[in-house]
């Protein structure tokens, strides 16, 4: 598990846990936050890179926790 708001991950890492999930980035930034309403990140306009960039500055636009198992890789919700 990649504790995120701890130990944010890196832009490859990002990059290759996307591709492992074979999902866009835009499917990991989190919509709800201030950093997002400023950035008008929730347009969908934006490239992976600008939506990287966006994540790597502030690590509260990852959505959820990525969980890694040598079952696959999912976003989860932990409680």
């Amino acid at each position: 598990m990649i504790h995120y708001l701890v130990t944010p991950p890196t832009r490859e890492a990002l990059r290759a846990l996307t591709e492992a999930m074979e999902t866009r980035v835009w499917a990991l930034l989190r919509t709800n936050t201030e950093p997002c309403e400023q950035l008008c990140l929730a347009r969908n306009s934006f490239s992976d890179e600008q939506l990287l960039d966006a994540m790597l500055a502030h690590p509260i636009q990852i959505n959820r926790s990525i969980v890694v198992t040598p079952m696959g890789i999912k976003l989860c919700h932990l409680s």
